[in-house]
């Protein structure tokens, strides 16, 4: 039986995690979108995800969305991430890296492209506040208006329940990636996340280690 994925804020159907981040012969990719216009399988909010049905889905996967929420909005959002993965499943995020954005606004380069990705050129201006054609189409779901650093991500997502937590850093793109689990973690899942966390090139002050 294919295992479930919840794309959170799933953007538009071209672009799908099945077959680069998870194997399309394992998994199956349910859409959730507050956006009507990119055709989600589910139209919702991430702060309210009440069509999908608690502990039924195996993982979670959302990138660069939570910083288009208020603050006080998160911990919400990742409440309801927990609500509806099944024990044990897994929680992948992606979201921009304020801490390391901020040392390149402190060098003055605010407004220099410092990295591509597909949309284009990306600046600190379009990481901290939405990435700025997109705003300029009238497209105002792509405002930013939260950021993150490691130490602040690993923590809310410890009190919104997840356990084991580890949050790294990916810093040619100036972003934080995390994998956390809804417990109990199974001894398989235990097992990877201590793979993951004796990788050399994750072993940064971004990790997040499993309490006690």
């Amino acid at each position: 039986m294919l295992k479930t994925v919840l794309n959170v804020g799933c953007g538009q159907r071209a672009i799908s995690i099945l077959g680069t981040s998870l194997p399309a012969d394992e998994w199956r990719e349910l859409r959730l979108d507050i956006d009507p216009d990119v055709a989600p399988d589910i139209v919702a909010s991430m702060t309210d995800m009440a069509p999908v049905p608690d502990g039924s889905v195996d993982a979670v996967w959302s990138s660069h969305n939570l910083e288009h929420l208020d603050p006080h909005e998160v911990p919400v959002t990742l409440r309801e991430f927990l609500r509806v993965l099944k024990p044990g499943g897994t929680l992948l995020l992606t979201v921009p890296d304020l801490q390391a954005v901020a040392k390149l606004v402190a060098e003055d380069r605010l407004d220099e492209a410092v990295y591509e990705c597909r949309q284009g050129p990306i600046r600190p201006l379009d990481v901290i506040y939405g990435y700025g054609p997109a705003l300029a189409a009238g497209n105002r779901f792509m405002a930013h208006r939260t950021g993150f650093t490691p130490n602040l991500l690993g923590r809310l997502l410890q009190e919104a329940g997840f356990e084991p937590v580890a949050v790294w850093r990916r810093a040619a793109a100036y972003e934080l990636q995390v994998k956390a689990f809804r417990p109990p973690a199974s001894a398989a899942a235990l097992e990877e996340f201590g793979s993951l966390l004796r990788t050399p090139a994750l072993r940064t002050p971004a990790l997040r280690t499993p309490a006690g």
